[in-house]
C-alpha cells in the first residue's frame, strides 16, 4: 500500500472483509469507499443491471447509465476492464461485477493514476463487491428494487422467486437464460444447476398466462428440483411431475424439456414433454434435426391419460457447441410488417451474435431485445430461450 509499512495491506482487506458480512445491504458503498482511501483509491461507483439488462443504476443514488452506449455498459457487456479519461483529469476504472459467469452489474473506481498494484486493489474491490451483493440480494428488497423499472403482477412475482440466477457456469460448461415479458409473466420459467460431473436444464411453459399458469409452474419446478436432488434419472424426474401436476392441479399442464449434460463426455440427454425441439449450433450453423425427436404429451397429461413411457434422447456434443431450448413465444413473436419472427429471424440471430465473438450471456440479452423492439415491447406470450454451451471435456491435471 502507499505509504504503508509491509502487511499493513493484508491488514486492511482483512479488515474489510470482516465488516463486509456484517454491513447492511445500503452501508456497502459506504463502507467500500472508506476502506477505498486507505488503499490509494479514490470514489467507487457501485451500479446494478436492472431486470431486463437495459441500464445500469447506483446502488446508493437513481443515476443511471445505459447498458447500451456506454464504457460502464461495454464493460458489462463484454466482462472486461474499460478505463475512461475524465474531464478533471482522473481515470475511471470500469470493472463488470460477476459471481462466475452471472453479470450482476459494474463498478467504477476513480483514480489519479493507474499502475498493476492499483489495478489489482481494483480487481479486488470488484471481486468483494459481487460477493457481499450475491450473498445479500437473497434477503434485500433494495437491491430487487433497484433492478426493476415497472411495477411487477402477483403471477410474475411468484415465477421470479423460482429462478436461478440468469448464467451459471464453470470451466467446461455454460448455461444462460432470459424471460420475457420481465413484470408480466404467466407460466414461463427455466431452471439450471451444476454437479461435480453434470449439468441439469429444464425449461417449462404452462398453459395460459394467469395465476393458475405460474402455480402450475411452481409445482413443475419444484417436482423438478425435488427428483433431481435425490438423484432420480430424467425419467423418472419428469414421472414426478407428471405425478405431482395430476395430483394439486389436474387441469393444468405444462410443455416442457429436462435436460442433463455430462460435462466429462459432451453425452447429452433429454426428455422432450410436448415441447419445440431443441437447437444445435456447430461452426455457426444450425444442424438440421440434430435434436429432434418425436412429440410426447406435455407434462401433467399422463396421469389422465393411463400413463406415457417417456422417452431419454441422447447426442454426442463437439467442444463449442451450443444447445439452444426456447418457448413458442419466441418464434411466435410478430415483426412489424405482421409476419412471425419465426424460427429462421430467431436462429439468424443467434448465429450473426455467435459468429461475432459475443458471450452467451451477451447473446442472449441482444436477442431477447430484438424482439421486443420488433413487439414495442408488448409480448402477446413469454418468450424464454436457455442457452448451453460445452466448453471443453475434462482434462486431468498434469502430475509433476
Amino acid at each position: 500500500m502507499d505509504g504503508s509499512p509491509a502487511g499493513d495491506g493484508e491488514h486492511l482487506w482483512h479488515a474489510l472483509l470482516g465488516e463486509v458480512h456484517t454491513t447492511a445491504p445500503t452501508n456497502l458503498p459506504h463502507l467500500i469507499n472508506r476502506f477505498a482511501a486507505r488503499l490509494g483509491l479514490r470514489q467507487v461507483d457501485v451500479y446494478l443491471v436492472d431486470l431486463q439488462q437495459r441500464q445500469l443504476t447506483l446502488l446508493s443514488g437513481r443515476s443511471r447509465l445505459p447498458v447500451d452506449g456506454s464504457l460502464a455498459g461495454w464493460a458489462f457487456r463484454a466482462m472486461a476492464l474499460r478505463v475512461e479519461n475524465t474531464d478533471s483529469g482522473e481515470l475511471v476504472v470500469w470493472l463488470p461485477l460477476a459471481d462466475g459467469v452471472e453479470r450482476l452489474g459494474v463498478v467504477g473506481i476513480h483514480v489519479r493514476s493507474l499502475d498493476s498494484a492499483r489495478l489489482q486493489r481494483c480487481r479486488t474491490i470488484a471481486s468483494v463487491l459481487a460477493m457481499a451483493i450475491t450473498s445479500k440480494r437473497a434477503f434485500s428488497d433494495r437491491f430487487v428494487q433497484q433492478a426493476r423499472t415497472d411495477t411487477m403482477t402477483l403471477p410474475a412475482e411468484m415465477v421470479r422467486a423460482l429462478l436461478p440466477p440468469r448464467s451459471i457456469g464453470e470451466d467446461r460448461a455454460v448455461s444462460t437464460a432470459v424471460l420475457e415479458p420481465a413484470y408480466e409473466l404467466g407460466g414461463d420459467a427455466f431452471d439450471h444447476a451444476l454437479t461435480e460431473s453434470a449439468l441439469h436444464a429444464v425449461i417449462l411453459d404452462a398453459m395460459g398466462h394467469n395465476l393458475a399458469s405460474g402455480l402450475t409452474t411452481a409445482i413443475a419446478m419444484a417436482g423438478c428440483r425435488s427428483a433431481r436432488r435425490k438423484g432420480s434419472a430424467l425419467r423418472e424426474l419428469v414421472s414426478t411431475v407428471d405425478d405431482a401436476l395430476s395430483e394439486w392441479l389436474p387441469e393444468q399442464f405444462c410443455t416442457g424439456i429436462v435436460m442433463q449434460l455430462d460435462l466429462p463426455s459432451g453425452i447429452l440427454s433429454w426428455v422432450n414433454c410436448g415441447h419445440p425441439p431443441p437447437l444445435l449450433i456447430r461452426d455457426h450453423q444450425v444442424l438440421e434435426d440434430a435434436l429432434g425427436s418425436p412429440g410426447e404429451p406435455p407434462m401433467g397429461m399422463p396421469g389422465r391419460l393411463g400413463g406415457v413411457a417417456r422417452v431419454v434422447h441422447e447426442c454426442a456434443l463437439e467442444p463449442g457447441d451450443r444447445v439452444i431450448l426456447y418457448t413458442d413465444g419466441v418464434t411466435e413473436a410478430r415483426l412489424p410488417s405482421g409476419s412471425h419472427f419465426g424460427l429462421a429471424g430467431f436462429t439468424s440471430s443467434i448465429i450473426r451474435a455467435t459468429a461475432a465473438g459475443e458471450l452467451a450471456s451477451e447473446a442472449l440479452r441482444q436477442l431477447i431485445h430484438s424482439i421486443l423492439e420488433h413487439q414495442n415491447d408488448r409480448l402477446n406470450d413469454d418468450a424464454t430461450i436457455l442457452m448451453i454451451e460445452w466448453l471443453r471435456p475434462y482434462a486431468p491435471a498434469p502430475v509433476r
